[in-house]
């Protein structure tokens, strides 16, 4: 009979597996040649016996060195073959030896990508991926925590006790071990040990799907289970340059679109209930909706509104409901408040059916201070700065990446990717850059860290963004990417080949802010403040713009986009209808956030429903018919899109009429040579023989008139349309005698088709 062998170091050894000091258990653990012999050394904590079974006989395993550490000797290697009885706590059960897998998960090509940052698919490597070992099912774990002493997988499988499940220490800093056996939706969480003995319970940063909140650990899920249907999609996508299309976005937050009554939970086919846990902040009686339900009530929402593209502020997991997913904590999965992994991909598979992109917020500036996140990973600041003056914003509580790390830089850009890649999005909008590009931001004097050159610039972020950028468009050439950018930062969206940032979008943050300043006045006063609507003209071909009236302008005291607009309410419609209308045909592409499309009164509340009950209410049905008519008349029309980054795609007729608050100007289309007239009265004054001077003899149809009763107005007009007659004005030779309507925008479109009017009508 072979029986165990001794050896003196084996004591220390178990002392160390047992103290969760021990970071290379494959040393000691699993089959170990010993002269002609194999050793089969396993760990099991508080196990009251051990046998090991192989070849159909079962051996009693014995622990002469260490009560946890069992052992057999073997004539030879046995490699994955063998398996283990283990009696605990009075239960028998039997499974795979976790140390007998041996073999590297993370190969040195893997690791030496991810070494300088160049890793583009380690989502593949990292995390917890359900495969097969020598056809043994099971879970490989892999992490990233290079200052740890130790680092354990824990969960239901061992009671959350990090002593039973050791990983094995890798070169780079790399962690590893497979767990054979265990499942797909099991809960897990990695215990890291510093160097100085603290020990740390994180969730995966690179885990597929968390737990709903408050309960914050990571779930064993597959990344390849759905069948997607929109392959004809992403290939036209990827075929076109998408600032040459019309582009117009509904943002929205899924948890405050709609809400379900609890009377009605939402079940799977086989009965199972998986109705979101709603916040403690939501009406009682209410809870958010799943994935799936979303689909079925915003796909055709946003499909009868005409917008080509849905913009989620971020749904990557968040411990928080009030940070509206701004502050991250999972990067690499879509929140489980509505739903699993699959059900996101069935909401942009939904999407993309009915020809609608989908953009998602991605949050690369900052990560939260929560304790199973990111923030002090490893013992040390491994994922952000250690010098409080360039590594945390203060006025958020949060902390900044350090992207001058070529393993955290990668973590970024592959997530980029996996978005993308795994969730077949269409675009990004990158919150926030201006807190990346600059060290000062938001920072007295004395409080931030000049960089190498003791400049503000944030030369690290910098090169992050644009190793982003060059990235995605690498991979993904269809793809946007959207810059919130609130400076002047030259070539945000030039190639990053001349020095640019390499986003091919960036929202005007200086209209935005110009356009409300303006609107919200009193009309009278408008005619001292002309420049606002005017003066973005002047800048508008330094970038490639996107107009944006964004979820922070109705919020936090500053009202909803209705409520800004002064005078009494049939002023406020109006108001709010031209804005909207002049922001359609301003240049550059839009993005409006949700509620606006309808008036809504009060500000966004991330736990209330829209105000959908407003309705039922003639003023709020013609904000929403505008919105339609909008949307129909931009993507119909190429004058209004096709050259929005090209200076022939505009022309002033006149900018200068601040008595009147009237403004007039041509939006034009090169390939054809169409255009499109456009005047503006933002005043409550009708004015009714306001000639302009117009490039073309001929009939001028009223395709839009913001005053239309359709919409609400008071139904003034140029009864569908004027010829031109023979009168020089603003450098033309011809012109339209127009009726204003009060606070309003009017389109018309040229008609050669139209035949001229009779001579007697023309001037002599």
């Amino acid at each position: 009979m072979v029986t165990s062998v001794e050896f003196d170091w084996m004591e220390e050894e178990g002392v160390r597996l047992a103290e969760c000091r021990h970071d290379h258990p494959f040393a000691i653990l699993g089959p170990q040649i010993h002269n002609e012999t194999w050793i089969i050394r396993t760990w099991m904590p508080e196990a009251s016996s051990v046998n090991l079974l192989w070849q159909g006989k079962e051996h009693e395993m014995t622990n002469p060195n260490h009560p946890w550490v069992y052992e057999y000797v073997l004539p030879k290697n046995p490699g994955n073959s063998y398996q283990i009885k283990v009696l605990r706590g009075g239960i028998e059960h039997i499974q795979h030896d976790p140390w007998s897998f041996r073999q590297e998960w993370m190969g040195e090509i893997d690791r030496h990508l991810f070494a300088e940052g160049n890793h583009h698919h380690i989502w593949t490597k990292m995390g917890a991926h359900l495969i097969k070992q020598n056809e043994i099912e099971g879970v490989m774990f892999c992490l990233w925590a290079p200052n740890a002493r130790s680092v354990s997988v824990i969960g239901d499988l061992n009671s959350w006790d990090g002593k039973h499940h050791p990983m094995q220490s890798r070169e780079g800093g790399i962690w590893e071990l497979f767990i054979p056996g265990l499942k797909e939706s099991s809960l897990y969480k990695y215990e890291i040990r510093s160097q100085k003995g603290h020990c740390y319970k994180k969730a995966d940063p690179y885990g597929f799907q968390h737990e709903v909140r408050p309960a914050t650990s990571s779930i064993v899920t597959r990344t390849n289970s759905y069948k997607w249907s929109d392959k004809d999609w992403i290939q036209q996508r990827d075929k076109s340059n998408p600032i040459d299309q019309p582009i117009s976005v509904y943002e929205m937050h899924l948890g405050s679109w709609m809400h379900a009554s609890t009377d009605e939970p939402f079940k799977e086919e086989n009965g199972t209930d998986r109705s979101p846990v709603p916040a403690a902040d939501m009406k009682p009686g209410t809870r958010l909706l799943t994935y799936q339900e979303l689909a079925e009530k915003i796909v055709p929402y946003v499909k009868e509104r005409g917008f080509t593209h849905i913009e989620l502020l971020p749904i990557t997991e968040h411990p928080f409901d009030g940070s509206w997913g701004y502050q991250v904590t999972g990067w690499y999965a879509p929140t489980s408040r509505y739903g699993s992994p699959d059900e996101f991909k069935y909401f942009i598979d939904s999407c993309h059916k009915e020809g609608i992109g989908v953009i998602l917020d991605w949050v690369p500036g900052h990560f939260p201070k929560d304790s199973h996140g990111l923030a002090f990973f490893d013992g040390c600041h491994l994922y952000e700065h250690a010098d409080p003056r360039i590594g945390e914003h203060k006025e958020w509580g949060t902390l900044i990446f350090n992207y001058s790390r070529n393993e955290v830089r990668n973590f970024l850009v592959a997530n980029l990717i996996f978005w993308f890649e795994q969730f077949h999005i269409d675009g990004i909008r990158v919150d926030a850059v201006a807190s990346m590009l600059y060290r000062d931001y938001l920072r007295p004097d004395g409080e931030w860290l000049p960089n190498e050159h003791g400049g503000r610039e944030n030369t690290e972020a910098v090169m992050f963004l644009q190793q982003a950028n060059h990235v995605l468009f690498e991979h993904f050439p269809g793809a946007l990417s959207i810059a919130e950018e609130s400076t002047t930062w030259p070539q945000v969206t030039k190639p990053t080949d001349i020095g640019g940032l390499g986003f091919n979008l960036k929202w005007n943050m200086g209209w935005m802010h110009d356009m409300l300043d303006y609107f919200e006045l009193d009309p009278w006063f408008r005619q001292f403040n002309q420049n606002n609507i005017t003066f973005s003209i002047m800048y508008n071909y330094t970038e490639n713009f996107m107009l944006a009236l964004s979820h922070d302008e109705v919020v936090h005291g500053k009202s909803h986009l209705l409520h800004k607009m002064p005078g009494d309410d049939w002023q406020k419609y109006a108001n709010t209808r031209a804005i909207l209308a002049y922001m359609w045909t301003h240049p550059g592409k839009k993005t409006i956030f949700m509620g606006m499309e309808f008036g809504q009164r009060k500000e966004w509340n991330v736990w209330d429903d829209l105000q959908w009950d407003l309705l039922k209410f003639q003023p709020h049905q013609g904000i929403q018919r505008l919105i339609d008519d909008l949307n129909l008349l931009y993507k119909t029309e190429p004058a209004l899109w096709k050259n929005d980054f090209d200076q022939y795609g505009f022309q002033w007729i006149d900018c200068n009429d601040k008595d009147n608050s009237v403004i007039s100007f041509m939006r034009r289309e090169s390939e054809s040579g169409h255009w499109l007239v456009i005047v503006g009265n933002f005043t409550p004054q009708y004015h009714s023989n306001y000639r302009i001077g117009v490039p073309q003899n001929g009939y001028y149809e009223e395709v839009l008139n913001t005053d239309g009763t359709r919409y609400g107005g008071s139904n003034k007009g140029n009864m569908g349309g004027k010829f031109a007659d023979e009168w020089k004005i603003h450098g033309y030779e011809q012109s339209l005698d127009l009726c204003l309507p009060p606070l309003s925008l009017l389109v018309l479109r040229h008609n050669p088709k139209v035949l001229e009017k009779s001579n007697k009508n023309k001037k002599v």
